[in-house]
């Protein structure tokens, strides 16, 4: 979990710093030096256009770490919101909104963000919609099943007798006390969120260039891949080695909670 953390750390400070220190930008083009090898000058080498890699691995990281964060943010507050009012109501509330989840998971995830992809556009908008559509039923679940257990013990039951609202009881009492499992299951969500939007990207239909996220550069390096696949190396690497590092770092919390 530490040594995820560290590598996350020094991506985080890459993808904002590399991009504005670096003499190259993202979008740069130089046909003399078009698909050179790893040098001093240009780290990860160029790529077709002669556009540096670094660079644009680096400004890649900001798009899909920024979907990957803001995707679980958002689930965060939706989750906690719709499972925690299931859950502390109970009876024909939880009965109805649970069955309104089931509605949704009974759609394949990959139809809503087709749809969404196609009335919106390829923009990192349309992509957070897409994503968040459907994948906060999970942090739901888990806020409703924490609260179920947890609205019967003594604690909420004290705070009830003294005349605590039940907003104050749902979110200062029951929420507090479950945000073990809830920051578990938060971290679990971000490189979820980073691998579909790699996924959607590489096959063609999520972020669109000139944007540059892991997924487009991935994309883009294919039709080299038998000719320079160090190309491709660099943009799946920093896929790997992220959620590598978001999932050791969410083992790591789950353990200490």
């Amino acid at each position: 979990a530490l040594a995820g953390l560290i590598f996350l750390t020094l991506m985080i400070l890459g993808v904002v710093l590399v991009p504005m220190i670096s003499p190259f930008s993202y979008e740069m083009q130089n046909m003399a030096y078009r698909n050179k090898a790893p040098s001093l000058a240009h780290p990860f080498g160029t790529d077709k256009l002669g556009r540096d890699i670094l660079v644009r691995v680096m400004y890649g990281g900001r798009i899909s770490l920024s979907i990957g964060f803001a995707a679980a943010a958002i689930n965060l507050c939706i989750g906690i919101l719709y499972g925690g009012i299931a859950g502390y109501f109970g009876g024909r509330v939880d009965n109805l909104m649970m069955r309104f989840i089931d509605i949704i998971y009974s759609v394949p995830d990959l139809l809503y963000i087709i749809l969404i992809l196609m009335v919106f556009g390829n923009s990192v908008f349309s992509m957070l919609l897409a994503i968040c559509m459907t994948s906060w039923v999970q942090m739901a679940r888990q806020v409703r099943t924490q609260v179920l257990s947890l609205k019967q013990m003594e604690f909420a039951l004290a705070a009830k007798v003294i005349g605590a609202s039940k907003k104050r009881i749902l979110f200062k009492h029951l929420v507090v006390n479950a945000l073990g499992p809830i920051i578990v299951c938060l971290t679990m969500m971000v490189p979820s969120a980073i691998f579909t939007e790699a996924f959607l990207s590489f096959v063609g239909i999520g972020i669109s260039p000139p944007q540059s996220s892991w997924g487009v550069l991935a994309s883009e390096s294919r039709s080299l891949f038998f000719t320079y696949p160090i190309q491709i190396i660099w943009p799946i690497a920093a896929i790997c080695l992220t959620i590598l590092s978001l999932n050791f770092i969410g083992d790591g919390i789950g353990e200490a909670l």
